[in-house]
């Protein structure tokens, strides 16, 4: 952090152009300043219905988006970033105590244990709910299909990381609610229509350290990817580095930091609710060979009972069902798995649940 505040930002909301869309780098930043959030009846305002406009206008364009005025409170965030430097900043004999495995997927791992060997980072994964239950798979001849669980791995030190962990959680979670109800609004739907898919959501957060790299024409912080939950609200830091294919033409766009911003993407769970009029769209990270990099990544996901598929008040005859039902459990199960299987077969991806096109 650190980064001086643009005061053409955070003028009062009066002073602010009548369009909260800024573009940056390409990417829509949206001041999030209408909302009240103390008001549960503000997302029925009049008020806010350019916001909305422009929510949607940002999904279905670009999947991406960069907000301000979110009403995360500063500290919180600070505090989450200083644990994490302090977590990564230790010996890696003391992070491998909490180091994750194929049964238990929360905890420390660095990129040289992953499939792909050019990412060059090292991170920590925890839950916003635990423990987490893992149905069994469909495999009959698996014969470690039982039910698990994923527990949380939080480290000794520093001391004050669990909770700081917890306190930004909880903050970050409420926004990626506020922003999922905006998201509804922009496809026609009542405020809480995704609300319900949440009570024992799956949702994580991942602390990433992007050490700087002497060869950064060798190696990538994270290769392309798209997000398998429903939505990612993202904390990064003043080096910058993650990029966006813009899907107009295909080109990678960098994502300006901007102070005290979370940028905002739809995972492949949205496509699939909105039936594929938002979509989830590929984004990598580049490295720094001067400046190591951090950031802090919300992944909202579903429980894992919940069955994701097309919204029935979004189709008709002339927009019908494009995918069959996706179970996110067994889903996020087989994705999990297969970060740890020794094949070269290709992730589980969500245009294998696509209905054959006609």
């Amino acid at each position: 952090m650190g980064e001086e505040v643009d005061t053409a930002f955070v003028q009062a909301p009066e002073h602010r152009p009548k369009s909260s869309v800024i573009v940056a780098e390409g990417i829509p930043l949206i001041d999030l300043s209408p909302i009240n959030y103390q008001n549960e009846d503000t997302l029925l305002d009049s008020s806010i219905e350019n916001l909305v406009k422009e929510i949607g206008s940002a999904c279905k364009k670009w999947g991406f988006f960069q907000v301000i005025n979110h009403k995360v409170p500063l500290d919180k965030r600070e505090r989450i970033e200083e644990a994490a430097k302090k977590f990564f900043a230790l010996g890696l004999e003391e992070k491998l105590k909490v180091r994750r495995d194929a049964v238990n997927v929360l905890g420390y791992f660095e990129a040289e244990h992953t499939k792909n060997v050019r990412d060059w980072k090292e991170i920590y994964d925890f839950n916003v709910q635990e423990p987490t239950f893992i149905p069994p798979s469909d495999e009959p001849d698996d014969e470690e299909n039982v039910q698990f669980q994923w527990d949380n791995r939080w480290p000794q030190n520093p001391p004050e990381f669990k909770e700081a962990c917890q306190e930004y959680a909880q903050e970050v979670e409420k926004l990626a609610y506020k922003l999922m109800e905006l998201v509804a609004l922009s496809l026609g739907l009542v405020p809480n229509r995704f609300r319900g898919y949440f009570t024992h959501n799956t949702s994580n957060i991942r602390l990433n350290h992007y050490p700087a790299c002497p060869y950064p024409h060798l190696a990538l912080g994270l290769g392309r990817h798209k997000d398998t939950g429903v939505l990612t609200v993202l904390a990064q830091d003043d080096t910058g580095g993650l990029e966006v294919r813009r899907k107009s033409d295909g080109e990678w766009i960098r994502v300006k930091p901007i102070f005290n911003s979370f940028i905002i993407n739809v995972g492949d769970m949205i496509q699939v609710w909105s039936n594929d009029a938002y979509e989830s769209v590929e984004h990598r990270v580049m490295v720094n060979s001067e400046k190591d990099r951090f950031s802090i990544p919300f992944f909202l996901k579903p429980a894992l009972y919940t069955d994701v598929k097309p919204l029935e008040e979004l189709l008709d005859d002339r927009n019908p069902p494009i995918y069959r039902p996706v179970n996110w459990g067994k889903f996020r199960s087989a994705r999990m798995r297969s970060n740890f299987a020794k094949s070269k077969v290709e992730n589980l991806q969500i245009y294998d649940f696509k209905f054959p096109s006609n």
